[in-house]
Parts: C-alpha cells; structure tokens; sequence
C-alpha cells in the first residue's frame, strides 16, 4: 500500500512539474524554434554517449563479477545488464532493476551472496566516483554557481545531500573496518545492509586492482552521461561553455536522482531550466527541452533491455516470478550473508 501512494505521489509531482515547465508560451516558442532548426548528428552523438555509459557500466560489473569468481558469458552478462538498466529507469525508486537482476543472476549461479555483493558494490562504487566528480566540477566553478539567488538554492540542496553522501560513505568505512555491526542489536535497521556494504569493503579492497578499474569505469559513465546532455544541448543549437555546462550537471544528476518525482521526469527539466539559464545563458525553453531531450535518449538506449527481458530464459526457471516473488527470494539472500571476521 505504501509503495501505491509513494508512486501515485510520484506521478502527481511528475504532472505538476511538467505542467510548470512546459506551460509558458514563451518558452513553448523557443522550444518550437529550437525543435525546427535541431541538428541531428548532435542526436545521434547524444545516443553514442549514453551507449559508452552502458559500455562502461557494464564493463563495471563484469569486472566485480569477476572478484566473486562468478564468470557469464558476455550474452548472458549483457542481457542481464540490459534489463537492468531498462528496469531501473522504468520502475519507481530506481533500484527494482536490481532486484530483477540480482533474481535472475541467482539463477545462473550459486553463489548468490558474491553476485548480491557484486550489485551492492557496483551501486557503492558508481556513488563514490559521482561524489569524487562534484566535489571537482563544483569547486572549479563554485563562484559562477552560486552567482545568484536562484543557483544558490540548488547548489545548497547539492551541497546539503553531498554532506550526507559523504558522512554516510565515512560512516560506512568506520562501521566495515572496524566491525562496529557487532555491536549492533540483530533488529536494528539497516544492520543487514551494513553487513552486506562491510562484506563487499572486506572482499574488493583485497582486490584492489580490479576495484581501480571498476572506479574508472564508473568516472567514464558519469562523465559520459554529462556528455549526453551536451550532445542534447548542441543537438538544439544551444551556446554553452562545456566546462560551466558539465559543472552544472553534478547538480542536475543528483537532485532528479531524489524520489520525488517518476524517474527524475519534470525534477530535470525544471533544475536545468534555471540553472542552464543562469549559468550558461540558455534560453529557459531550450534548457527545458535539453533535460526531456536526453531523457529520450536514455529511454531509447535503455528499451533494448525491455525487449531482451522478454526473450532471456534464465537457467532451470520454468515461468516468470513476480517482481513480490524476486524481492522475497532477494531478501533471503541478503540475510545469507556472512558477517566478516
């Protein structure tokens, strides 16, 4: 029930934000003249960008994968990745393609705790390399980005949830290399999760090589997700200073990633249509249109993984589990896992 009114939340923000940004006639008007005059290689570069993403996350996983001595061959990790991603995007929370993924990798392996671990990893990792950009990109064009009232609000929301990130990240250290979770009473919430994150620390540090080049990857996604918005913006003919365009991008991609609204629709465009204007000089229709604009591009990227679910036939499974049915056999996996010594 909860999940209902979440979701049904979700969809009224989306509406409302929507209705916000795209109700002005004005801006209607540049976006017209930005839609009339766009020039699609630009396009087709925003599509080859977000593909890189794809390329580079996967390669991620692959490679923790491997830590975890779980070995696929590639059109079985590739589907897996694919449908992951495709559910990620279309489902609310932005984590039930893990949930599938980590179900139907389960079913290809037995060692269900290394591949939980492996996806509990790849998310943890993907955060740290997203932090380690902004904190970079911010503080190379903090002035401009706090040049006025409107920028500021965004730039404190940033900076408040990048604080939290980071205290969380330290906390998580602390806890996982020194045990504390012992501590911990067996019911205490998020005890699971600690062991889980404390587990996949204990594992990949070990492996430190491999946990270097999955951190690679994940700065190569990130940045080329930025370049996807770029690729969106110079589709549309807008005149930005990249350097300022991808300084605004940490602030786009973390406030639309907040469950606020269905996958970030409306939350996007709205953070890019004030902080594209205010720092790049983007018209506020165009900035508007960039955000929906590579939002279509990564929905196009990403149904592939709608269809390959549809076709991938995991190993001894005779029909298809629902998503209550995934989650439990998920949970169950997850108190499986070893506390480490």
């Amino acid at each position: 029930m909860k999940k209902i009114i979440l979701t049904i939340i979700q969809l009224a923000v989306t509406v409302g934000l929507l209705y916000w940004v795209y109700h002005d006639p004005k801006k209607l008007g540049e976006m017209r003249q930005a839609i009339a005059h766009a020039r699609l290689e630009w396009l087709a570069a925003g599509i080859v960008a977000y593909l890189v993403v794809e390329i580079a996350a996967a390669f991620r996983w692959h490679i923790l994968l491997k830590v975890q001595g779980i070995r696929l061959t590639l059109p079985r990790l590739w589907g897996l990745f694919l449908i992951g991603m495709f559910y990620n995007q279309f489902l609310p929370g932005g984590t039930g393609g893990d949930i599938i993924k980590s179900y139907l990798i389960f079913k290809e392996t037995d060692r269900k705790a290394g591949a939980l671990l492996a996806i509990v990893f790849d998310r943890f990792i993907g955060l740290v390399a997203l932090v380690a950009i902004t904190v970079t990109l911010v503080s190379m064009r903090f002035d401009l980005l706090a040049q006025t009232y409107e920028t500021r609000r965004y730039l404190w929301i940033l900076l408040i949830l990048l604080g939290v990130s980071i205290a969380s990240l330290a906390v998580s250290f602390l806890v996982s290399g020194f045990n504390l979770f012992h501590l911990l009473p067996h019911k205490f919430p998020g005890r699971d999760k600690l062991i889980e994150i404390a587990a996949a620390y204990h594992l990949y540090a070990r492996h430190w090589v491999a946990t270097s080049l999955a951190f690679c990857a994940s700065l190569v996604a990130h940045l080329a997700t930025f370049t996807t918005f770029l690729c969106a913006a110079f589709a549309l003919r807008a005149d930005v200073i990249v350097t300022n365009f991808f300084a605004v991008m940490p602030i786009e991609r973390t406030i639309s990633a907040l469950p606020i609204s269905f996958a970030g629709v409306g939350l996007r465009e709205k953070v890019l249509q004030t902080m594209l204007h205010q720092v790049c000089g983007v018209n506020e229709g165009v900035a508007v249109l960039i955000g929906s604009l590579s939002f279509l591009i990564m929905v196009v990227c990403c149904l592939p993984g709608g269809i390959v679910y549809f076709f991938y036939k995991p190993s001894g499974v005779v029909k298809r589990a629902k998503l209550s049915e995934m989650q439990r056999e998920v949970a169950t996996a997850e108190h499986e896992i070893p506390e480490p010594q």
